[in-house]
């Protein structure tokens, strides 16, 4: 059973920044995936026709011309049409009959994440999230492990800033068995003091370890916390190694019963089963978990930051500088977010990028580079993040924002849309092939409140698109080049004269127990 706990969304990216040169290939020039844009050759010119009996005959008889065929449309995916039900107690179904494999999968959101933290608290309701599977109705934590992998069933627990999500797979067969876990989960956690002893001292042990090592999983945390320090989005989700310890029993008694309730799920299920009985299953189940037991506040509203400003993060020992740049992105609902994917997909969202191409392929400064937003209910980061030697560090960053100024002002060429076209084109018909992909999309839909058009007008979408309409969306989006939030980790008495060059400089140190400077002088 995964019970792993994710440091921060970027830590996905850290495959491409992290592996050998010879190990990140681009994907081979083979033919075009279906759907993509191919270049359409021009027809010969027609032969002319007869006009009569009496007409002079051509001087060079021609074939009558072939018509060629239309391009062909886009592919796309249409989400299947979900049976909605709603619980007494506000809880919402989905539910999908997929019989080609014998497998249910489901996904739960419920809503209120890291953003209901109380404030020195950080990390309380992904402490609270995880404890759901260490230990629930009549199964001590390690009964419940064994419960689902006796029958070979996956689940795992994954704290969010705006949500924590529950996802699982299991057999057709053990459906009930998978019903009956879900809801001890939700309804009858244990919270046992030993194991949040144990897990509360294995997440400081985990943050601990990353600062020592390798940090590049902590650097998005580093930044929402520089970037967003009166917002609920700077808060650390997995919470710091000053909060986590004071963190107690009676802390996530009251935060699940505070948070945790009927009125806050989405659930999702996808797979072999006949959707009327699952929904009566899951009406006993949980028609009588009891709603949370405070209204869930409204995010607040995120927005740009203007000028630039550095923190500097010393880490005496490294021989490397870890960076991310960048500001405020987009949320969720974004009506642009289309345009936004394709322009980062260009930007840093594939190994033939222009921040790969310039920082990796041409100038062999990293091993890769990147872009990436993190949207939200509100507006999260967008940012750009590589790593370079200490004494390559200012020309790599220069050369990043270099890429980002000319980007956002002169957008992309013909030839560039179309490959960005076809390759996110190609790419997303493999995200939702499964139960379980599928089951987690219409929970997140659900959850933003967005309808299937979301995914079924994704391809046209992408196809509509023209360089002058995503140039138009990338200078809105994509930060000025004097409005950016810069996060350096690596040896300070090296990078100080060059972390000067990008703005007033905040400083900490990796050993400090916060992901937030104590009151640091501005340098």
């Amino acid at each position: 059973m995964n019970a792993s706990f994710r440091l921060h969304a970027a830590l996905a990216a850290l495959l491409l920044l992290s592996a050998p040169a010879s190990a990140q290939t681009p994907a081979p020039a083979a033919a075009p995936k279906a759907g993509a844009p191919t270049a359409t050759p021009k027809p010969a010119p027609a032969a002319t026709p007869n006009a009569g009996p009496g007409a002079a005959p051509s001087a060079t008889p021609k074939a009558a011309p072939t018509a060629l065929p239309k391009p062909a449309a886009p592919k796309g995916v249409t989400l299947p049409a979900a049976t909605t039900v709603t619980l007494k107690n506000g809880a919402r179904l989905l539910l999908v009959e997929k019989r080609d494999l014998p497998l249910v999968a489901f996904s739960a959101w419920l809503r209120g994440g890291a953003v209901t933290d109380p404030v020195g608290k950080e990390g309380l309701a992904a402490l609270t999230a995880e404890l759901l599977q260490k230990g629930a109705g009549s199964r001590d934590a390690q009964q419940f492990a064994d419960a689902v992998d006796g029958v070979g069933g996956e689940l795992e627990v994954i704290p969010g800033r705006d949500a924590v999500t529950l996802t699982g797979s299991f057999l057709a067969r053990d459906s009930a068995l998978m019903v009956e876990l879900l809801s001890d989960m939700l309804v009858r956690p244990r919270f046992d003091a030993q194991e949040l002893e144990k897990t509360r001292a294995r997440r400081v042990s985990e943050l601990a370890a990353a600062k020592d090592g390798d940090p590049r999983a902590l650097l998005g945390t580093y930044f929402d916390a520089f970037h967003f320090p009166s917002h609920p989005y700077g808060q650390p989700i997995g919470g710091s190694e000053a909060s986590l310890p004071g963190l107690g029993r009676d802390d996530v008694l009251g935060w699940a019963k505070a948070n945790l309730g009927g009125d806050r799920l989405i659930l999702s299920v996808v797979g072999d089963f006949d959707a009327k009985a699952l929904a009566a299953k899951l009406e006993s189940a949980l028609g009588g978990w009891a709603p949370a037991g405070q209204l869930l506040a409204p995010v607040p509203a995120t927005a740009p930051t203007k000028g630039r400003r550095v923190l500097l993060v010393d880490k005496p020992d490294a021989t490397q500088t870890y960076f991310w740049i960048g500001n405020t992105g987009i949320p969720r609902t974004d009506p642009d977010r289309v345009a936004v994917e394709l322009g980062n997909t260009v930007l840093g969202g594939r190994f033939t990028s222009l921040l790969n191409t310039e920082l990796r392929v041409k100038t062999g400064l990293t091993y890769g580079a990147r872009s990436s937003l993190f949207p939200g209910l509100q507006a999260g980061p967008l940012a750009i993040f590589s790593y370079t030697q200490t004494d390559t560090t200012g020309r790599a960053i220069d050369l990043a924002l270099d890429v980002l100024s000319r980007y956002r002002k002169d957008g992309m060429d013909d030839a560039t849309l179309a490959s960005a076209q076809a390759y996110v084109l190609g790419q997303f018909p493999p995200k939702l092939e499964t139960g379980a992909q599928l089951a987690m999309k219409l929970s997140e839909l659900a959850f933003y409140g967005l309808d299937a058009q979301d995914v079924n007008g994704f391809a046209g979408a992408i196809s509509g698109t023209t360089r002058d309409s995503v140039r138009t969306v990338l200078q809105r989006v994509l930060p000025a080049p004097q409005d950016l939030t810069f996060v350096l980790i690596g040896k300070a008495s090296a990078l100080r004269d060059v972390a000067r060059k990008y703005g007033p400089v905040t400083e900490m140190k990796i050993s400090d127990k916060r992901f937030t400077p104590v009151a640091a002088p501005v340098r």
